[in-house]
């Protein structure tokens, strides 16, 4: 039911401007969910909503540019935890071992992060290079790393 309502959300936001919950409320009661304010107010803290001006001092909900970064990051760290086995570095070069076959969702995950200072990335069938602009950035994100795969 929840993840239901938090889906009718997300599609009445997309679809057209709300900027009040009591709009939201509405809309979802025109839709079959009824709810109540205090219910709307938690998914809307849940979905990591957000109001962006729409101009003319009118204001709508959005998805924040946060909650993706945050579910990659997320992501990022279960495939970590389940498929990380080395994590070292030499100069400007991160390499990651990985169990056989996982290195390339590693680098996905990766990739998709656009982690600052990450010039670009190769990954085979168990290892993973990533081609850091200094030492520094490579030390730093290895530390990183190391701290993401502790159990």
């Amino acid at each position: 039911m929840k993840n239901d309502r938090q889906a009718k959300i997300l599609e009445i936001i997309e679809q057209e401007p709300i900027d009040t919950q009591e709009q939201l409320q509405q809309r979802l009661r025109e839709q079959g969910v009824v709810c109540t304010q205090a219910t709307i107010s938690r998914d809307i803290k849940q979905l990591r909503l957000v109001k962006e001006p729409m101009g003319q001092g009118r204001y709508r909900y959005t998805v924040s540019s946060q909650r993706s970064r945050l579910n990659v990051a997320d992501k990022l760290r279960t495939i970590f935890r389940e498929s990380v086995t080395g994590i070292d570095y030499a100069q400007n070069l991160v390499v990651l071992k990985t169990m056989p076959g996982l290195a390339g969702a590693a680098g996905a995950a990766l990739d998709s992060m656009n982690i600052p200072g990450v010039v670009g990335s190769i990954a085979g069938d168990d290892t993973a290079l990533l081609i850091l602009r200094d030492t520094a950035a490579a030390t730093s994100l290895c530390e990183e790393f190391r701290e993401m795969i502790k159990p």
